[in-house]
């Protein structure tokens, strides 16, 4: 079937006048990340996410759209006198709707039952544009496990993994979601209990890949994507990844332009121990602050 992708955000008028002037089936951008984040959804988590923002996609895109929901789903309700088609699907998915969001609800008590037993320790969120490497990265330095995958959004839950340094300090290490320009706000609310992981760190590792041309526009976007989720004001450490495959030009003019910034290779492992030093100063310098904090409050 022939498409036609347009990347921007289409109203449902547009979309259905674009589709019947061209006479293709039309995919806006939120659809086709929606369509892309439905495809790589593994754990329950990330499914009810993901469907949740399908269905909030899709309500005022029935009429275009018009996708019959199953009738055997138990005790959704009954066609009412004087109902059309298009009525009980909204109504329907309003119901599947309500009940994505009570599940949610529930994942993200879970969730927070487990943060507040990683009460006190220091914890690392490895965040980035995707495809960036944050996956791979997190394995090189915690020996996590995560899958990596050379594709878009091939992680879309949160592992976190202890990390102890040799000095005896301890952070949690955090693998997050990837970003993108024009993240579509769907997914920015359905994935809120995984990105609290992001707003509840107290480093940022931002994870860069250092060997793409759109790498200062990738940068960018993630920033962008922090102050909407208002935490631009956490520490950050900007880490140029796939140094082993950037172009000597396009990483000198990146460490240029951001002078602190940290270059590494998670596959060939360079690097990793100046990204563990940078982590190590935050983790003592907020162990310093918690000490005089107590000390002053004991006086």
């Amino acid at each position: 079937m022939d498409l036609v992708i347009f990347d921007d955000d289409l109203s449902p008028a547009q979309g259905k006048n674009l589709e019947q002037r061209l006479e293709r089936k039309v995919l806006d951008r939120s659809e086709l990340i929606l369509a892309i984040f439905a495809e790589h959804a593994r754990t329950r988590e990330s499914r009810l996410q993901v469907e949740l923002a399908q269905l909030e996609y899709l309500l005022p895109r029935l009429t275009r759209m018009w996708v019959h929901l199953s009738r055997q789903a138990g005790g959704i309700g009954t066609r009412g006198p004087g109902e059309t088609q298009l009525e009980v699907d909204r109504r329907r998915i309003r119901e599947k709707i309500a009940f994505l969001k009570r599940k949610l609800a529930e994942v993200d008590m879970e969730r927070r039952v487990q943060r507040s037993r990683r009460a006190g320790l220091h914890r690392t969120a490895l965040v980035g544009y995707t495809n960036a490497g944050k996956s791979t990265l997190m394995n090189a330095l915690t020996g996590a496990g995560v899958l990596t995958e050379d594709k878009l959004f091939a992680t879309l839950d949160a592992t976190t993994r202890r990390y102890r340094f040799p000095t005896g300090q301890v952070t949690l290490f955090t693998d997050t979601v990837g970003f993108i320009r024009k993240l579509p706000h769907h997914l920015v609310a359905s994935f809120r209990s995984t990105l609290a992981e992001v707003q509840e760190a107290d480093l940022l590792l931002h994870v860069v890949d250092a060997s793409s041309p759109s790498a200062p526009d990738q940068i960018e976007a993630v920033n962008e994507v922090l102050e909407g989720l208002e935490i631009s004001s956490t520490p950050t450490v900007l880490v140029l990844n796939k140094t082993d495959t950037a172009e000597e030009d396009r990483l000198l003019g990146l460490q240029a332009s951001h002078r602190n910034a940290i270059p590494c290779s998670a596959l060939t492992r360079e690097g990793l121990d100046a990204v563990r030093a940078v982590v190590l100063r935050e983790v003592l310098r907020r162990e310093d602050a918690l000490r005089s904090r107590a000390s002053s409050t004991a006086e």
